[in-house]
């Protein structure tokens, strides 16, 4: 019989005729996409796949910068609330159609007709009547998007938006072959079906194997593109992932697992790549009604009984910050020193009597309350839950783990599923503090608590329409003051991006954001 083998850097591939050698990069990411419906995904993960298979209007460099992508140029108007943007005519389809102002037109209107039902289309309300469409109180028709020829697209925003052009790069402002998602419907993602406009075109998708892309031709930019396919190998576990970079079947592992970290400081060198990230690790609170969750003081008496310190240090080996906030340091358009926790500076021990005084207060007796801790999985994340139900034990309540595979785990999450505390984790789409307090207004799906605060809700949307930046910044501030008053969630972590990159591969830039598309990226 013969033994099958990977071949990790080169692929040979055969023709009648000749010969070439193929450029093959084998990625790791966190695991396999829900959809590769751009309009119904939600997670880091399945925006890594759409960053090699699709381009906005804008997109982002090795760098994480913003530069021009379908959109050659743009006019801004002076108020803020108009954006032309001029495309590109030699941007086209895996097909070899051209990308036109109509496929935007097309995908800004399907994302907010309520028949799509797409988790994310409330990050663009910016958008004039986005809003009121999404919720059937107009047709989608009068969304402020217009085609006013092929290579044009204008946008009238509600309000002056001084993240818009950032919003262009997220995942829900990607175009959509419109041809064909009318002919297959929901089938217009399956291998042979889905048509892309980035630098890859889909070839397979074998669940829990990997995800196949080739070099689209027809891309603007294809002579620039050195790798010819790339393999997206889906990793619940980093270890795993670890594992085969160690044997050099894997170039890139999207995470690293903490547990590991002096290990592969010392076996890996400068492949370990550890950067600052707009992202935070919280938890969230909900329980079921009538349980002492409900009561702000156990939330409280919760949060401050968890050592972030010792979760930072000793859990995650320095490679995250603790953090007593939603919104990370270093975001843009907001208040100088951001908002903490009032007894962020307390010592812990201190916290620990003060929780246990809050407890009795609410009549929560010694072991009295248990807790199920949910998280995806991850070795990560099941070491910091580890650590969260010991501390827990010092202040009187009881805790055991419940652990659900990702994909499923955040399905359960937004449809309502019964859980007390549970892992959660946000990646800035852009550097705004918008970015984060929109997860938790009323009709967010990211309002996994399924927490309303008609006050909250009102911060929010006097800051949509608030041009003074710096005013701007004290409404979000009170917003999140009072997010974390009522404790609804119980933020832990600021995070780091932490990713195996072999030493083999040139263009990897950390950044911000970890954005790392395969196109800027090549093999020695």
């Amino acid at each position: 019989m013969f033994r099958p083998f990977l071949f990790s850097g080169i692929l040979l591939s055969f023709f009648p005729g000749f010969t070439h050698a193929e450029t093959v990069l084998n990625r790791g990411n966190d695991g396999d996409p829900s959809s590769l419906n751009q309009q119904l995904t939600v997670t880091v993960g399945e925006a890594r796949l759409f960053s090699d298979l699709y381009q906005g209007l804008v997109m982002e460099n090795e760098k994480g910068d913003l530069i021009p992508g379908v959109a050659k140029s743009w006019e801004i108007s002076p108020d803020g609330i108009t954006y032309v943007f001029h495309l590109r005519d030699n941007a086209k389809w895996s097909n070899g159609d051209p990308v036109t102002a109509q496929d935007f037109l097309f995908a800004f209107r399907r994302i907010m007709d309520p028949l799509t039902a797409a988790p994310y289309a409330n990050v663009l309300f910016p958008i004039k009547n986005a809003e009121a469409i999404s919720t059937g109180k107009l047709p989608k028709e009068q969304l402020g998007v217009e085609a006013p020829d092929d290579w044009t697209v204008k946008f009238t925003l509600k309000a002056e938006t001084p993240y818009f052009l950032q919003l262009m790069t997220h995942h829900t402002a990607l175009p959509l072959h419109r041809r064909t998602v009318e002919k297959y419907g929901d089938k217009f993602t399956v291998p042979g079906n889905l048509v892309t406009n980035g630098a890859y075109q889909l070839v397979s998708f074998i669940p829990n194997d990997k995800i196949i892309m080739k070099k689209n031709p027809y891309y603007y930019n294809a002579d620039q593109v050195k790798i010819d396919v790339v393999n997206w190998f889906p990793f619940e576990s980093s270890s795993s992932c670890m594992r085969r970079f160690e044997a050099k079947e894997i170039q890139v592992c999207s995470s690293v697992s903490a547990d590991q970290m002096d290990y592969v400081r010392k076996t890996f060198g400068n492949q370990l790549h550890i950067a600052p990230q707009l992202g935070s690790y919280f938890l969230d609170v909900k329980g079921k009604n009538g349980s002492p969750l409900k009561d702000a003081r156990v939330r409280r008496a919760i949060s401050m009984a968890l050592d972030r310190d010792f979760i930072a240090s000793e859990v995650w080996r320095g490679t995250m910050l603790p953090s007593y906030s939603l919104v990370p340091p270093g975001i843009d358009n907001y208040i100088r020193a951001g908002v903490r926790q009032d007894y962020a500076d307390e010592d812990i021990l201190d916290r620990e009597d003060k929780a246990k005084a809050l407890l009795k207060e609410a009549g929560v007796e010694p072991d009295s309350l248990t807790l199920e801790l949910y998280y995806n999985t991850s070795e990560n994340h099941k070491n910091v839950m580890a650590a969260i139900a010991d501390m827990l034990k010092n202040i009187g309540i009881k805790a055991k783990l419940n652990e659900m595979e990702g994909t499923t785990y955040f399905n359960y999450l937004r449809e309502d599923g019964e859980f007390n505390l549970a892992r959660d984790g946000w990646i800035a789409d852009y550097s705004d503090p918008q970015s984060f307090l929109f997860l938790y207004k009323g009709d967010s799906h990211f309002n996994y608590p399924k927490w309303s605060n008609k006050t909250y809700d009102a911060l929010l949307e006097k800051a949509a329409v608030t041009a003074d930046l710096k005013v701007r910044a004290e409404i979000l501030a009170d917003a999140e003051r009072l997010l974390l008053k009522e404790q609804m969630i119980i933020p832990l972590l600021t995070y780091a991006s932490r990713a195996l990159v072999s030493d083999q591969i040139e263009g990897w830039h950390d950044n911000l954001k970890d954005v790392h598309a395969t196109q800027w990226l090549s093999l020695k």
